[in-house]
């Protein structure tokens, strides 16, 4: 994959691109990251890459023509038009799923506004998307350009040791990441968990899965709509109060219980009781969300529902 940067400031760039996973990946090849200085191509004597804005107002503005010729420069070089990202407040906000989709195409370019803005006929002109690292605004758009380029480059095959290295990370698959412990066992008179001390993979997986959830759910809430989360996970969430400002939870328990119901020829309150391991209540009411799916057919008090069965596929 190859990733152009377009600044005034390469030097800037060059010193965050030459230290480590971005060093190492660009060193291995995995990666094509170039900075291409703006400032070149301005056909003014001066050298100036900006001017006072039409209309009035403080500050300056890159103008559309060196921007434009340096743009130009590279799409000849390429032979074909990179996609262009334009790093601006007034973009997208940058999201883990986005990250993920750039990182499967051939070639981006990041194109650095500095002072106050760009020229909007450039913009409209050249550039793809505009993606924003946050709601805040910075001096110029080279440091969302490296927060870009990293985001996309650990994506990459082979530039981490596994994808387990990244998959796990916060943001990943919609969770915030568990923490994470090393040595002394104790420190400060705060200890490392037990379960991390006693070796048994299946028992630190479960619990490293439960950290994210928990994280989630008190940091990041609404990250939680977008996570793809098992019965399980539902039903562990559900052991926090916090859980009940979240009515899309029920949904997500209700998706995962309506598969396991479908498998049954008969299901009551107390089989998925015990299937689910949950509050006998909530079943009752899953079992309710159910029939008003269509998915049981109604019964008699106390007697077993009956899965009804599906329609053949069209």
């Amino acid at each position: 994959m190859r990733i152009d940067i377009l600044t005034l400031f390469p030097g800037m760039c060059e010193a965050v691109l030459s230290e480590s996973i971005l060093k190492r990946a660009r060193g291995a090849g995995l990666v094509d990251i170039r900075c291409r200085d703006i400032r070149p191509y301005t056909r003014d004597k001066h050298h100036r890459v900006d001017d006072s804005p039409y209309g009035g107002g403080y500050g300056l503005v890159m103008q559309a023509q060196p921007v434009y010729d340096c743009f130009c420069a590279l799409r000849d070089e390429c032979g074909a038009k990179p996609h262009l990202i334009y790093l601006s407040p007034a973009g997208q906000t940058l999201t883990q799923q986005r990250v993920r989709e750039l990182a499967h195409m051939e070639h981006i370019a990041l194109l650095c506004g500095h002072y106050e803005g760009m020229d909007q006929r450039v913009l409209d002109e050249i550039v793809d998307e505009e993606i924003s690292i946050g709601d805040y605004v910075l001096t110029g758009g080279e440091l969302p350009a490296l927060v870009v380029a990293d985001s996309i480059t650990r994506m990459l095959p082979g530039v981490l040791a596994a994808d387990e290295a990244f998959e796990k990370e916060s943001h990943y698959a919609s969770l915030l990441e568990y923490p994470q412990y090393t040595k002394p066992p104790v420190w400060r008179d705060r200890a490392v968990p037990e379960i991390l001390l006693g070796g048994h993979h299946e028992k630190i997986e479960q619990w490293q899965r439960q950290q994210m959830l928990r994280r989630t759910l008190e940091r990041r809430p609404d990250l939680l709509e977008k996570a793809d989360l098992s019965v399980q996970d539902v039903l562990y969430l559900y052991t926090f109060p916090q859980s009940a400002s979240l009515p899309f939870l029920y949904d997500k328990l209700a998706d995962g219980c309506e598969a396991f119901v479908r498998t049954q020829k008969k299901v009551s309150p107390t089989s998925l009781q015990r299937k689910l391991k949950a509050d006998y209540a909530l079943c009752v009411r899953l079992l309710d969300t159910m029939q008003s799916r269509g998915i049981v057919s109604a019964h008699e008090k106390g007697k077993p529902r009956i899965v009804l069965a599906q329609e053949p596929a069209e």
